[in-house]
């Protein structure tokens, strides 16, 4: 049955009032009591005083609240915004989608000169890898094709032209998570990054520059080599940065005489010349020459020379839930724009996602979301109304796959653990916890299910704004072992469940962001 918990409630908790109970007078308190008392010591915390720690547990079976704390009060939710995505991706577009690339053409063909433009046209695929460019050339090829007469035209008209979503901080826009968003884009990976590119810096010789080779090779960034190729046996030093609205990347920095190539990411500022770069190499190493690249609609009624379609969107789930992808999400919302209002625009997207949000039982007019991934701090969620889609998630005929895509705490496979795959190891929690992690600057959240020691299953959410001290990631997961221990009405205190902090990313100052303060997969630390 479909759950819907609304304002009533909300008022209840609203205020940030945990719920209270009254043991018998020199009786330890026992079951959910018991288990209130130590999830209360957990968030008396020193480190949580003066932020905002919203946390709801619920028994989806019996519909009972066995913990609640500031249940309705709206939040930042980081990455936990991709819950409600997805969820809404799942529904609109369903299971099976998937995105389509096409070569096209208006022209006639004369032997083997094609006598007009080639058109280059994308849905928004985040998984095309320069392999696959390569065979959608090899197709063009295959057509008899030698010479384009007219230019390869990029059609990216199924997205507007929007590459940034509302919220995102300007000195972001450089790194890796903050790629643009496009309908035509290409990924340097098969964690499909798309619109970014990996920046490889090899040893040389002691004293000279370090090589620098960009993968795939492109030519739609300008690469700066500022490093140096140091002593064998020192640590790598190695910054990359892409000058905030232009095409040059400086790569600063050493890396030691014999030591492995060191790779970082670095995003394109058009994804759709990255494609067309990439596309036209690999034409000609197929033998097609096209005269100039650019930008152009295809015709109504072009003919199809070459196709490829994405994987379905049960399986993008994987590595887009699992690594925390922002990019995925938020072609996703146009995605569903498109296909539902006839707009690839994140304002169509979000009313899609909303409307799809009310039929999971959730209540729209409580939320506030402006992008996809939960990048934007603009975003406002409550723990309560994760909890309503965690629930009744569960009743739709695609929530396996769903709940597959989820972290799971402690796996150190990347596409199982993914960004809990450092977290609760060695508890309770370990290879049971399945959730969506979030982190950003004073904020982070964790939301899923897992299985207690009495066997039952519990949907929970942790949500904590404002803290000024490092992350308190090592609550979130001692809430998480805490609810692996519960053992229903036999339950006794336990006292503060300590949990190791998880493994933080080194913060490089030089970067001008706090790398610990984010997913740990948005800088390829898990």
């Amino acid at each position: 049955m479909r759950r819907r918990w609304g304002v009533a409630f909300g008022l209840v908790v609203a205020v940030g009032i945990p719920f209270a109970f009254v043991a018998p007078s020199g009786a330890a308190p026992t079951g959910p009591d018991a288990l209130r008392v130590d999830l209360d010591e957990i968030l008396a915390d020193p480190r949580l005083a003066g932020s905002h720690a919203g946390v709801v547990v619920r028994d989806p079976a019996t519909d009972e609240v066995l913990y609640s704390r500031q249940a309705a009060a709206r939040a930042t939710p980081a990455s936990n915004a991709k819950l409600l995505t997805s969820a809404a991706a799942m529904e609109a577009l369903g299971p099976d989608y998937r995105f389509r690339t096409e070569v096209v053409t208006g022209a006639q063909q004369a032997g083997p000169v094609l006598l007009g433009d080639l058109h280059l046209r994308g849905t928004g695929d985040p998984t095309l890898l320069a392999a696959d460019y390569d065979r959608l050339a090899e197709q063009v090829a295959a057509a008899g094709i030698r010479f384009v007469q007219g230019g390869l035209r990029t059609d990216d008209t199924w997205f507007d032209d929007v590459p940034l979503g509302t919220g995102w901080a300007w000195d972001d826009e450089p790194y890796y998570y903050a790629a643009p968003v496009s309908a035509l884009t290409a990924s340097p990976n098969t964690d499909f990054d798309a619109g970014t590119a990996i920046v490889r810096v090899s040893p040389t010789v002691e004293g000279a520059p370090a090589e620098v080779r960009l993968d795939p090779a492109t030519d739609v960034v300008r690469i700066e080599n500022r490093t140096t190729t140091s002593a064998e046996g020192e640590e790598p030093d190695v910054l990359v940065q892409r000058d905030h609205g232009g095409s040059r990347v400086v790569v600063s920095g050493t890396v030691p005489a014999g030591a492995e190539p060191v790779e970082d990411f670095t995003t394109v500022p058009d994804p759709s010349a990255y494609a067309a770069d990439l596309f036209t190499r690999a034409l000609a190493a197929h033998g097609v020459r096209v005269r100039n690249a650019g930008e152009g609609t295809a015709p109504e009624g072009a003919r199809v020379l070459a196709e490829r379609e994405s994987i379905p969107l049960r399986e993008l789930l994987v590595p887009f839930m699992k690594l925390s992808n922002n990019g995925h999400a938020e072609v996703l919302v146009k995605a569903m724009g498109r296909e539902v209002r006839g707009e690839g625009s994140w304002a169509a997207g979000l009313e899609v996602l909303t409307e799809r949000l009310g039929e999971l039982g959730l209540s729209p007019e409580v939320l506030r979301l402006v992008d996809g991934s939960g990048l934007s701090t603009m975003d406002n969620v409550t723990p309560e109304q994760l909890t309503v889609l965690l629930d009744n998630a569960r009743q739709r005929p695609w929530f396996p796959a769903w709940y597959d895509s989820l972290p799971v705490a402690g796996v150190a496979d990347r596409m199982v653990g993914g960004t809990l795959r450092n977290r609760m190891a060695g508890t309770a929690a370990e290879n049971n916890v399945r959730a969506k992690t979030g982190s950003l600057t004073g904020v982070t959240s964790l939301s899923g299910y897992v299985t207690t020691a009495g066997g039952r299953e519990l949907v929970f959410s942790v949500v904590f704004n404002d803290f000024v001290s490092g992350s308190p990631k090592d609550l979130e997961d001692a809430i998480a072992v805490r609810l692996a221990e519960y053992r229903g009405a036999e339950d006794q205190p336990r006292g503060r469940t300590r949990v190791p902090q998880p493994r933080i990313q080194r913060d490089d100052p030089a970067t001008g962001i706090d790398e610990g303060a984010l997913e740990c997969s948005w800088v390829k630390a898990c």
